[in-house]
């Protein structure tokens, strides 16, 4: 609203503006202009050095952030060099401290360790009951595949022995037509035939017999060569002719190159099952120090048509061995598993109590806790100088905002309102401040 002069005279009024000379408008109009643009330079000057300061900030803070990255590795590998030394030598002291105090608490860690012992039998038991749950029932695979196996191997025997019925019939009917031909000779001859037929049948004796311990030799060396084949890690030992302990025996190792147990094995290939081979092998396996005993033989006792266990001995078929043995040896590597897992095991929940218990464990998470909050510390204090930093920058803008305000009163008071904005924010921007 134009500004309104009175008249002391008449009382006329009349604006402002109609009073003032062209040269007098002019004027102020030119200084309005020049103010206009001075608020104008100013405005950008000041954004532009705000603008470079705050590219300057990012410039030093990067700078910052990777010289404190780099600090923080070089201190963090310097920490864990020194961290790795100092647990090396406290590991040492701690094994000398203890090596002194094991007479001393020889008696209580005694106590301490029948007990965990009388656990870990426990634990052992359940562990073994839940092993002879899983045998029983691989084992029930093993006897349906057994099964088809023995259905097969005498199916097998029945063929061979409808072959060998059709060549006895052919070397009866051969003999009929020799002794037809026989007859016919002189009878002076037949003693003489009667006498090749004696030596000949004497003959095929002693070579049945010879093929008989041949057959065994076989076998044994068979059985020997499947062990090395399908256990390559196992060590099979051959035990020499005329020494007492079996055939051979089969150490068992695990992935480690660890011993686990020993299997002995005795081969026969007679035709009838003799009942002093269990006992024999009984006593080979004690004297050989062996944990398990197989015996594999051609013909089973009267009593079994499979495998099975013959007072703590394993008898089995020369088919039926490798499966056999696969399941046995899986056992002893359990088991030494298992017991090698509990050796020792309450002499290191000891010794890991007295660690965290210790004053060098104390010391080691102190200097943990001071490089961290050495740390902490060092971002607090650049927090605080960049909050510092923008205070400042913020009173800036406050006083220049006040002393342009002090110049728009100032000309609103000589021109009135409408003539000019002179407004350096406009709302959102006042909103933002504000």
């Amino acid at each position: 609203m134009p500004t309104q002069i009175k008249c002391t005279n008449c009382g006329h009024e009349f604006p402002l503006e109609d009073a003032l000379n062209d040269e007098l408008k002019e004027a102020i109009e030119k200084e309005k202009q020049e103010l206009r643009q001075q608020v104008i330079d100013y405005k950008r000057t000041k954004d532009d050095e705000l603008k470079r300061k705050d590219e300057e900030f990012s410039v030093i803070r990067k700078k910052q952030e990777e010289e404190f990255a780099a600090n923080a590795r070089k201190q963090e590998e310097k920490f864990q060099l020194q961290l790795e030394t100092e647990i090396k030598r406290k590991n040492q002291q701690l094994e000398e401290n203890l090596r002194k105090s094991i007479t001393a608490d020889y008696e209580g860690k005694l106590e301490f360790l029948e007990l965990n012992n009388k656990e870990n039998e426990e634990k052992l038991k359940e562990a073994r009951k839940k092993e002879i749950e899983f045998l029983q029932k691989e084992k029930e695979l093993q006897n349906k595949e057994a099964e088809l196996e023995l259905s097969l191997q005498r199916k097998l025997q029945e063929e061979r022995g409808k072959l060998s019925d059709e060549i006895r019939q052919i070397e009866e009917q051969k003999n009929a037509a020799k002794e037809t031909e026989f007859n016919l000779r002189l009878k002076e001859l037949e003693k003489q035939l009667e006498d090749q037929k004696k030596l000949a049948e004497e003959m095929r004796r002693k070579a049945e017999q010879g093929s008989m311990q041949l057959q065994g030799e076989v076998q044994e060396l068979a059985l020997e060569e499947m062990l090395r084949a399908s256990f390559p890690f196992d060590v099979v030992s051959e035990v020499g002719k005329g020494v007492r302990g079996a055939d051979c025996i089969l150490t068992v190792r695990n992935n480690f190159g660890q011993e686990c147990g020993k299997i002995i094995f005795e081969s026969k290939r007679a035709e009838n099952f003799g009942g002093e081979w269990v006992e024999k092998l009984k006593s080979d396996m004690r004297s050989q120090g062996a944990d398990i005993a197989v015996l594999v033989t051609k013909k089973m006792p009267k009593d079994m048509d499979k495998f099975g266990d013959i007072s703590g001995v394993w008898v089995c078929s020369f088919a039926e061995v490798k499966p056999l043995v696969h399941v046995l040896r899986d056992g002893l590597v359990k088991i030494a598993t298992a017991t090698k897992f509990q050796e020792n095991r309450g002499d290191k929940m000891h010794l890991l109590y007295n660690y965290l218990t210790s004053h060098e464990f104390a010391e080691q998470w102190n200097a943990i806790r001071e490089g961290f909050m050495s740390m902490r510390i060092s971002i607090q204090k650049e927090r605080d100088a960049m909050e510092k930093l923008w205070k400042a920058r913020e009173k800036q803008l406050e006083k220049v905002l006040l002393n342009a305000a002090h110049i728009r009163g100032s000309i609103e008071g000589i021109a009135g309102q409408d003539s000019i904005d002179l407004n350096l924010l406009d709302d959102a921007s006042s909103d933002l401040l504000n």
